[in-house]
Order: structure tokens, then sequence, then C-alpha cells
């Protein structure tokens, strides 16, 4: 572990690193890993502009969606007989995490419910983000303890923004067995018969996809990356625009709009702890 240091835009930042890899995390950018170097060669994608831009949401590294994956209906959903607000992918990406644990390998961030998060969420929790690096493999647990009296709804995601450069993409492949998608595009389901990565964008919602992982091919020249995820993601999400040098690969627990729906929606008792893990490997 080195840090902290001054990263982008002189934030804070710490770094892990094992054998010939490296990963940065920015805990006050929404618990932000913005680099991931395996042997040289950068695996995320990051538009440091909108790292150093506070107003603006990050496009890159590896976002984390909690406590809404995707938008809601509205940007609102019902709970305590009354309608709260959420902005899309939730507000855990974009506030400050506190270090609570930080050694060679593994950095421990939290995230506590506050005045703030009660006004859009109205349960009590303790957030905990643990990085661990062994060698090639990055792992992130997210481990949630429900603070509060009721049950705790949870739709959590992942965003991570793997670099591949556009002339790549004709070549980059996503496994998947699924067969039926939620076109984002057309806002509507469709049979799914694979993915053209070339497209003017792709944002297509696997349902089906049954596998706890999937492993990205990112063409010539670049090596794939292995992703694996706790049994409790049920939704993958394969995201790119044209001309820009990223495919997202994301799992979330649930479809977008669970917190309204109810679909697929985890909850955890009061008192309960819940962990889920995201492991990436290059």
């Amino acid at each position: 572990m080195s840090g902290p240091f001054p990263g982008i835009a002189g934030l804070e930042t710490y770094a892990l690193e094992d054998g010939g890899c490296r990963v940065e995390v920015i805990p006050t950018r929404g618990a932000l890993v913005t680099r991931m170097v395996v042997d040289g060669e950068d695996v995320l994608y990051l538009d440091e502009s909108t790292v150093a831009d506070l107003t603006k949401s990050v496009r890159g590294g590896i976002p984390v969606l909690f406590p809404n994956a995707g938008p809601l209906p509205g940007d609102t959903y019902p709970a305590d007989r009354k309608a709260y607000s959420l902005p899309q992918h939730g507000f855990a990406r974009k506030l400050p995490w506190t270090v609570r644990q930080a050694e060679e390998s593994l950095l421990v961030l939290g995230l506590t419910s506050s005045e703030e998060t009660l006004r859009q969420y109205p349960w009590a929790f303790d957030a905990q983000l643990a990085f661990s690096l062994a060698g090639r493999r990055l792992t992130l647990d997210f481990d949630l303890e429900n603070r509060d009296t009721r049950p705790l709804p949870l739709h959590l995601g992942y965003h991570p923004y793997f670099r591949v450069p556009q002339a790549q993409k004709a070549q980059a492949r996503v496994e998947t067995d699924a067969t039926h998608a939620w076109d984002n595009r057309a806002k509507h389901e469709v049979p799914f018969t694979g993915l053209d990565l070339t497209a003017q964008e792709v944002d297509m919602h696997l349902r089906d996809h049954s596998a706890p992982g999937t492993v990205l091919e990112r063409g010539p020249g670049l090596s794939p990356v292995k992703l694996s995820w706790s049994g409790e993601f049920r939704m993958l999400v394969v995201w790119t625009l044209a001309g820009k040098d990223f495919v997202c690969v994301e799992p979330w627990t649930a479809a977008a709009g669970a917190l309204a729906t109810g679909e697929g929606l985890l909850h955890v008792a009061p008192g309960e702890r819940v962990s889920l893990a995201f492991d990436i490997e290059a």
C-alpha cells in the first residue's frame, strides 16, 4: 500500500500493489477505483476531467452503485407512505467514504447513513467496501449492516469501465448465455442474439445471464478480463458508446427501478449484515 498521495486534481489517493499489479482508489470520490494496471497495461478506462470536476459524475474507473443501480421511474420510489427521490445510480458514488483500514494489499472504506442519505433513502445503515489485491485479481467486498428497525431494501451494482479502444471493439466479446434482454435504448425487451460493440450505443440489460461471472475479450493484443461475482448479482448490463474507448460490463443485483417495482429486490433484516463480492482478474 502506498498513500495517501495527491492523485488526480490533488485528491487523496491510495494504491494497492502486488507483483506487477497496481490499483488506485480515491476514497473521497465515491470510493472510486480509478486505475488497475497489470504489467504496465491499463485495464480500466478513465476520463480524468470528470474526476477533477466534482460537479460531474465520473466517467471511468469502477463506480459503486448504491442504493440503486440504474434510474428509478421519475427518479422516485415509495417508502413509509411517502415518495422519496434518488438520482440514477444512487448516492454512494458521489459521497466521500472514510478510510477504516489501509495495508499493503488491502484498503477498507466505510459509508454510514447520515441526515443527507436519510432524506433520500430512509434506512439507517453502515456500508463497508474492502478492496483486496492478490496477484492480478482485485476483489471488491461490499458489506452492509442494517442498523434500522425495518427490513432494508438493497439494490447494488458496479459500473466498471474496461479499456477497449474503438478500433478493437469489432473483435471484443462478452461471454454470456443470455437469451433475453432489456434494450435500454429502445425501452423494450428483445430476444438476445449477441452484442455488436461497434454500434453507436449499446445498452443491453441481460435478464437471464446465468453464470456468476463472465469473460471480456478486449481484442488482439489486450489481455482478457475475467469477472466473477456473488450469486446475488442477477443482472448483467453491457454498455458502450461509439468513439469512446471503453466497454462497461456491470453486475447488478436487480433490474433498474427495483426500489420502485420490488422486482428481484434483496432485503436485509434489522441488525443483520450481508456481504457480496466482485472479482476482476486480468
